[in-house]
């Protein structure tokens, strides 16, 4: 990566956290950002080449512009989902209002990242897919009806902005360890088994296995891929 310029938006642990680490660990520079309830401000102090920030998070373009500041300019957007509810949510109706805040903020940060990533001679944008622990055993419809609607909405993203130079895809994880799965499945035992049992690799996943996959689409050998995904999730069972 050689001294390219990421922002990562949701980086105060779990996947964005292993993200920021991985990026520096092959010369990026790093502004973490997360929300002022986390500690993110100095939870990287040790950590060369990575600079945490407090924000409220629901500004894209303050968030933005502040690590334009800091860095100099923003090679790659890296945003996390953030949409990890307190209870895993099922296939009700109503409950289909996670899918609308997903697209929404990544639509947002999209528009607001643009002007600056075209500018970049490499410009990627990069943003991660909800949790499979954010769903109940019972949510699997939501949860493809989720996956496909983020698939779309990165297909026409990358579609408007190929002529500028920046590539546009996602990561969709599977079941990762994150502290926030991590609490979901020791209050809820049987998700955890039912997640392992319907993965191929029958295990759960790591953060630093999502942060790989972050890291080639963030690269130049990802120069020529956009409008697509990699699914980190060990494969699905059949």
């Amino acid at each position: 990566m050689f001294g390219i310029r990421v922002l990562i938006c949701g980086a105060a642990n779990g996947v964005g956290e292993a993200i920021a680490r991985t990026c520096v660990r092959h010369d990026a520079r790093v502004c973490a950002i997360d929300t002022t309830s986390t500690d993110v401000d100095v939870r990287f102090n040790n950590v060369a080449g990575v600079s945490g920030m407090a924000m409220s998070m629901d500004e894209p373009q303050a968030e933005i512009d502040a690590a334009v500041a800091k860095l100099g300019g923003i090679d790659a957007l890296i945003l996390c989902s953030e949409l990890q509810p307190k209870r895993p949510i099922g296939d009700a109706p109503t409950q289909a209002e996670q899918t609308r805040l997903l697209l929404s903020r990544v639509k947002s940060y999209y528009d607001a990242a643009l002007p600056v990533l075209q500018k970049s001679p490499a410009g990627r944008f990069v943003t991660i897919g909800m949790l499979r622990s954010a769903f109940s055993r019972d949510g699997q419809i939501l949860r493809e009806n989720t996956e496909h609607s983020l698939a779309t909405l990165i297909r026409q993203l990358a579609a408007g902005s190929g002529d500028l130079g920046v590539t546009v895809n996602f990561v969709q994880p599977g079941a990762i360890m994150t502290p926030e799965s991590r609490a979901v499945f020791k209050a809820d035992k049987s998700l955890r088994d039912y997640c392992i049992q319907h993965s191929a690799a029958k295990r759960l996943g790591e953060a630093l296995d999502v942060a790989r996959a972050v890291l080639f689409l963030a690269s130049d050998d990802a120069a020529f891929v956009s409008g697509t995904g990699i699914y980190v999730d060990g494969g699905r069972a059949s």
